[in-house]
């Protein structure tokens, strides 16, 4: 359980109810018209990028969460005609193993539970084995696409990347608000940029795994405050690791979606994003993503794609 203090702030921030008794969309229905016609108005030029890492054995698991796996991708056939005669059709079929969390992903609101309970007061019972998240599963999860807003904390703060285990404040995102020059409005999506992706793509899965930066617990109210309707990092763990404090490990993901039934999600490459809004300068555009809608998933894999 949480402690004291932060058992007030979870109470604080809470969303339970404020969609309905039996919502399980959470801040997805912040993302609604007018944050679309937001993001469609930041596009200038029609460019795009993918903010997705790629889905094959090199993949952020090793040594991370127990039980996860990389995606493993074997074939099922190569090169077969079902007919038998020669010069007719012939197909590849592969199939893959993998965590649901491995790559790239968004974290369905069943990801996690505390006290009994999941977002919106649904029960944890509703998780089992046999069905996986009856409630508050990967497939009620929608299309993303709103305004994005790149949060460029390593460029703020004058470094290539941030400490390991740095702690993320209030302040921190602040003055990336500030330089991004931009208004946070409801329904917005922030990207939180670390540079921790730099490990990753180094092919040090350890260092990217272990002592990340990440949103403090000092963030939670700085989230809710702005009613956003996505927030995504660059890191394996989202919030800071190891945690702040041993007796509330994970806090920002217990509050964050269990209690403000908060979008999120990890492993957003955001290296040539970051280049792209410092040689233009805008750090705002459209954002759209589309989670795999697996039916009673805890998480869904993702292509994020940004357009300026």
């Amino acid at each position: 359980m949480l402690p004291p203090e932060l058992q007030e702030l979870a109470e604080k921030v809470s969303n339970w109810g404020r969609w309905g008794e039996r919502d399980e969309r959470g801040t997805q229905n912040l993302i609604d018209a007018d944050a679309t016609r937001r993001g469609l108005a930041t596009v200038t030029d029609g460019r795009h990028l993918s903010l997705a890492i790629p889905l094959d054995a090199t993949s952020p698991q090793q040594g991370g969460a127990p039980g996860r796996i990389a995606p493993l991708r074997t074939m099922l056939s190569v090169n077969q005609c079902y007919s038998g005669q020669d010069g007719d059709a012939a197909f590849n079929d592969d199939t893959v193993v993998m965590a649901m969390a491995a790559g790239t992903h968004v974290d369905a609101l069943a990801h996690v539970t505390y006290g009994g309970y999941m977002y919106n007061g649904f029960p944890d019972t509703k998780v089992t084995a046999m069905a996986g998240a009856t409630r508050c599963g990967a497939d009620k999860l929608d299309p993303i696409v709103s305004r994005g807003v790149l949060l460029d904390l390593p460029l703020v703060m004058g470094t290539d990347r941030l400490p390991q285990a740095y702690p993320i404040t209030a302040a921190d995102l602040d003055a990336a608000v500030e330089h991004a020059r931009v208004t946070l409005q409801p329904g917005d999506v922030v990207l939180v940029r670390t540079g921790h992706m730099k490990y990753f793509h180094k092919g040090d899965t350890h260092a990217y795994n272990h002592e990340t930066p990440g949103l403090s617990s000092k963030t939670i109210q700085w989230v809710r405050d702005h009613d956003l309707g996505a927030v995504f990092t660059d890191t394996y763990g989202y919030e800071v690791w190891p945690p702040e404090d041993w007796a509330a490990m994970m806090v920002v993901h217990m509050i964050q979606v269990r209690d403000m039934g908060q979008i999120q999600g990890q492993n957003f490459d955001m290296e040539k994003l970051a280049i792209d809004c410092a040689d233009d300068g805008r750090y705002e555009f459209l954002f759209a993503a589309a989670p795999e809608p697996f039916t009673n998933g805890c998480s869904a894999p993702v292509n994020p794609v940004v357009t300026k």
